[in-house]
């Protein structure tokens, strides 16, 4: 990482905003670096991501790996990933699964860290609040419909439902997701990294 990048992590992690989770000794889960080509944007590091400091160390994590077409080795080398989540630290846990990335936290800090990529040809967006935040009004009325319109977002972005396993029935209800969708998805990420 260089030192420039390293700052603004640094800057991102002192800050008093952050202080909560400090307190709770918890690292910013993320990954990149100024050589990174393409952005994995989602929503935040879930409770086994934020204790192992590895983001997409789950079988969501797998599963997405499939889905773009690469290998372990590749999708933690932040000379072609970088992972930069809506928020960096575990939000905690709320009455039907995790709770939304904080709503400050991207605006403040995705552009001082992406600015420092700048070879990223393509941002992955996982879920809505990634999308609504970098479709800004691009985005159609539900995530189903933005998902099914990725064409309209192409080339630099590509939005996703979320990988977890327990969306089994919306792939059952979407099976165009699975034979549309996800060969273009992987034919991107191949040209991103530049294998043609």
């Amino acid at each position: 990482m260089s030192d420039d990048l390293c700052a603004v992590v640094d800057e991102m992690t002192s800050d008093p905003s952050n202080a909560w989770a400090r307190d709770l000794g918890y690292r910013p889960v993320w990954a990149g670096s100024p050589a990174s080509r393409i952005a994995i944007i989602g929503q935040a590091p879930g409770w086994r991501a934020q204790e192992s400091g590895i983001p997409w160390d789950d079988p969501s994590g797998v599963r997405l790996r499939s889905w773009l077409g690469v290998r372990d080795e590749e999708f933690y080398n932040p000379s072609l990933f970088a992972i930069v989540p809506m928020d960096f630290y575990f939000p905690g846990k709320g009455k039907t699964g995790d709770l939304p990335p904080r709503k400050d936290f991207a605006p403040r800090w995705h552009p001082p860290i992406l600015s420092r990529m700048p070879d990223i040809t393509l941002r992955v967006l996982i879920g809505a609040h990634a999308q609504r935040y970098y479709l800004k009004g691009r985005s159609q009325p539900n995530l189903t419909q933005t998902v099914r319109s990725y064409c309209d977002y192409l080339p630099a972005e590509f939005p996703l439902v979320h990988p977890s396993p327990l969306n089994y029935r919306w792939h059952l209800k979407n099976s165009w997701f699975t034979t549309d969708v996800l060969p273009e998805l992987a034919r991107r990420v191949s040209i991103a990294l530049g294998r043609g």
